[in-house]
């Protein structure tokens, strides 16, 4: 029997992890998914399991190696950005896969910003709103401060996507996605690395193609794997290729991450103050973005609703109300809604609305949604220019699957097309569009987004 040929795509996300197989058409033909418990790091503080994913992802690949139905042409890695990984001159990590949400020390930073124009200029020429070790430099900066031993013995510095690559390819090498996306390391009026990492004495691998693949030799097949790619830069990949119209995406997870590849207005500290900040896309080019926590504020409150309505777990994924049920709510939250009226809390979960307001989990739960829509749709009026070109706005990911989510979009934005996109895995998608050239021979780049117009009536 011929065996399928495929590109092995790894997706690791903050909450789940995925193995995703795709055929010479980049259709899925196969999908793995599994979710982690965190562990704690040498603080105590969450962060994910180094160990586990790394076995799983051995695991994983050495049964898709070994696969009757399918031939293993290429690999790629996608994860979550923000993550640094530090290694020993062995090739090996000297610390856990530290979480971006660990707090920055107040003395770490201290005359940092001085010394290089200013908290402002500095952010506006790294495109990097100050966000604390989620600027995934500082956790450099963090690192050499706080724990000199442990940096002493750090000879290589990766992305976590670049670092799963490594793991297989044993070549530390770096490329703009990971770079670029505020990490406070990359100069945008330059398009190189900013003057503090030389002055700090940092070395880094220099930045080059994303669709740069490594043979390696493994079992009895020689694989060439890329080099792993930021997960919001593959996730827009496949809608620059083969969007005809200009458009703005709107990519849901853990986090709301809003891209315009058609605003190339600089950024402004306005802006940067709420938190928009520009992306490189798989074609270096600037990308102008927003963010919201959305899945990981969701999930949150989620969690109190289904306790205080005694529902079982991922009841809200039943909830398919009225269009006119859902308008009616979102006009009443004009005046600020009931949920994060004083904004949203330190850990994310508003304990100050009364619960009992509310006769059903299915009504607080479309309260919740549209005072979480609400905060989207602010952020996504961040990154729509005054002269405003696009057309349509695509929706992908888990919240594309929410009614009450989608057809608040529509509302929200009725002077575009709004659609939700079917393409599954989108991230792992671009992950594997990046590389397809380079694993098969006259592959067509032409893709089917899937798209599914949203209609408010």
């Amino acid at each position: 029997m011929n065996r399928i040929e495929v590109i092995v795509l790894f997706d690791i996300g903050k909450t789940n992890k995925k193995a995703v197989l795709f055929d010479r058409e980049l259709n899925v033909v196969e999908e793995k998914e599994s979710i982690f418990n965190e562990v704690v790091d040498d603080d105590g503080f969450p962060c994910d399991d180094a160990e586990k994913l790394e076995s799983w992802i051995d695991q994983t690949l050495a049964g898709y190696l070994d696969h009757a139905e399918y031939e293993v042409k290429g690999m790629n890695f996608s994860t979550y950005g923000a993550t640094l990984v530090f290694l020993d001159e062995t090739g090996q990590r000297c610390t856990p896969i530290y979480n971006y949400l660990k707090p920055l020390p107040e003395e770490v930073m201290e005359g940092f910003y001085d010394k290089y124009g200013g908290l402002v200029e500095f952010s506006r020429r790294t495109a990097s709103p100050a966000l604390g070790l989620i600027n995934s430099g500082l956790q450099i900066l963090w690192l050499k401060k706080t724990k000199p031993e442990v940096y002493q013995r750090v000879k290589t510095i990766l992305h976590l996507p670049q670092y799963l690559s490594f793991r297989l390819t044993g070549k530390a090498l770096s490329e703009h996605t990971s770079v670029g996306c505020h990490t406070v390391m990359w100069d945008f009026d330059h398009m190189k690395y900013h003057p503090w990492i030389v002055e700090e004495g940092i070395s880094l691998p220099e930045p080059g193609a994303i669709s740069e693949i490594v043979p390696v030799t493994l079992g009895k097949s020689t694989i060439p794997i890329g080099k792993g790619i930021h997960d919001s830069s593959a996730s827009l990949a496949p809608y620059i290729i083969a969007a005809e119209e200009p458009f703005i995406l709107v990519s849901t997870g853990t986090w709301c991450i809003n891209m315009n590849p058609f605003n190339h207005e600089p950024l402004t500290a306005d802006e940067l103050s709420q938190d928009c900040l520009c992306f490189l896309s798989v074609k270096k080019r600037p990308v102008k973005s927003s963010r919201f926590f959305l899945g990981r504020i969701h999930d949150i409150n989620v969690e109190r609703l289904e306790s205080f309505f005694k529902v079982k777990k991922g009841s809200y994924k039943g909830i398919n109300p009225e269009r006119e049920k859902i308008h009616k709510y979102w006009l009443a939250s004009r005046d600020g809604g009931v949920f994060f009226k004083d904004g949203i809390p330190e850990e994310y979960l508003d304990r100050s609305v009364d619960l009992d307001q509310y006769a059903s989990f299915e009504e607080a739960y479309i309260q919740l949604m549209v005072d979480l829509s609400r905060k989207v749709v602010h952020s996504i009026e961040l990154i729509i220019p005054g002269e405003d070109n696009t057309k349509h706005l695509y929706i992908t990911g888990g919240f594309a699957k929410n009614p009450i989510f989608t057809t608040i979009m529509a509302i929200a934005f009725s002077e575009k097309r709004v659609f939700t996109s079917e393409v599954d895995n989108a991230t792992s998608l671009g992950a594997a569009l990046v590389i397809a050239n380079q694993i098969w021979e006259g592959f067509n780049e032409s893709l089917d987004l899937g798209l599914k117009e949203v209609f408010v009536t």
